[in-house]
């Protein structure tokens, strides 16, 4: 596939690029993108939610009275779960949301999800820019300029740049990260992907 590259004044310099077909032109496996977003999520969980249960809490353990004669139900302590502040019964605990996806997998949700922005006509190939100093508004003027700005546009870098990394850190509808950091969930969630030139053969190469 041939996209056409364009500067980032959104004009087009004249030039196109041939897109990798291994990687840009498969036919999408939608299972494997499932997998591969659902471990990228489960990994954000920290697993950290705990509440206690009725051997945890800080209250009497006395009886609050005889089990038998007195015409109500038997009760404990006060931290029976039944009463307003008692215990938990089978409450969260502290525990690990990690999945374990094959690299394998991994690597074909990626093409996969390539793929399917490459079909959909939602790649748009320019030539690599950087800034002298982080400029949010020079940023925003770049997605304007490709039409991009209201459409969750993911630019996708040939390696970090720092300083336009913090000129779209303040966008709360824009994604900035460098080819051998891309995941799934960052392609699937993106609107339009922005793809660098020397971003092309990186990806290539995290992707095989």
């Amino acid at each position: 596939m041939k996209l056409e590259v364009y500067n980032i004044k959104g004009e087009a310099t004249g030039r196109s690029i041939e897109l990798p077909e291994e990687v840009f032109g498969i036919e999408p496996h939608e299972h494997s993108v499932w997998l591969d977003v659902k471990r990228y999520l489960a990994a954000q969980r920290q697993g950290t939610h705990k509440s206690k249960e009725r051997s945890e809490m800080s209250g009497s353990t006395r009886k609050l009275h005889r089990q038998k004669g007195t015409g109500g139900s038997r009760k404990g302590d006060i931290n029976n779960p039944l009463y307003r502040g008692g215990g938990r019964v089978f409450g969260p605990r502290p525990r690990n949301y990690d999945i374990q996806v094959n690299a394998k997998v991994r690597r074909l949700a990626r093409r996969s999800a390539l793929s399917a922005k490459a079909l959909a006509g939602n790649i748009i190939v320019v030539e690599d820019f950087s800034f002298e100093l982080p400029q949010t508004k020079a940023f925003i003027e770049v997605l304007r300029a490709l039409k991009v700005i209201d459409q969750k546009p993911l630019t996708v870098t040939g390696a970090y740049d720092k300083t336009l990394y913090l000129s779209c850190r303040n966008l709360q509808q824009a994604e900035i990260a460098p080819a051998t950091d891309l995941n799934t969930y960052q392609i699937m969630r993106a609107g339009k992907l922005i793809l660098a030139e020397s971003a092309i053969e990186k990806i290539k190469e995290v992707c095989e």
